[in-house]
């Protein structure tokens, strides 16, 4: 299989991760739509959201709570926007969650924005 998530979840290409555990990996996005726009993924292939089992959904939620509760110690985001693509909309046809901080701003380097991130 060639799925550039799942070659991300199983370390053949690298990314600025923020967390991983045996099920999951967050990492910053590579096109950010703002600072702090974070992918939380499935390190097992699983191609959308319908395809999700329950145990998946749960842990993929409780991260995306850790996750912006890192954002807003960090970089004290003012909103966050929780975004799964579906169909036609989804580019890479591997389950992923967007966790996109709305706050005013330039949008930075992600190699600063992942520094602050793990500090």
């Amino acid at each position: 299989m060639d799925c550039l998530f799942c070659k991300i979840g199983n370390g053949e290409i690298p990314a600025k991760k923020i967390f991983e555990d045996d099920k999951v990996m967050a990492f910053l996005d590579i096109h950010p739509q703002s600072n702090g726009h974070i992918l939380i993924i499935l390190k097992k292939h699983v191609k959308d959201f319908m395809d999700l089992d329950e145990e998946d959904l749960v842990h993929i939620h409780k991260i995306a709570q850790k996750m912006t509760k890192l954002l807003e110690e960090k970089l004290h985001i003012t909103g966050l926007s929780l975004t799964t693509n579906y169909l036609d909309l989804q580019e890479i046809k591997h389950y992923h969650l967007h966790l996109i901080p709305r706050k005013a701003g330039k949008i930075k380097d992600i190699s600063e924005i992942y520094d602050i991130l793990k500090q």
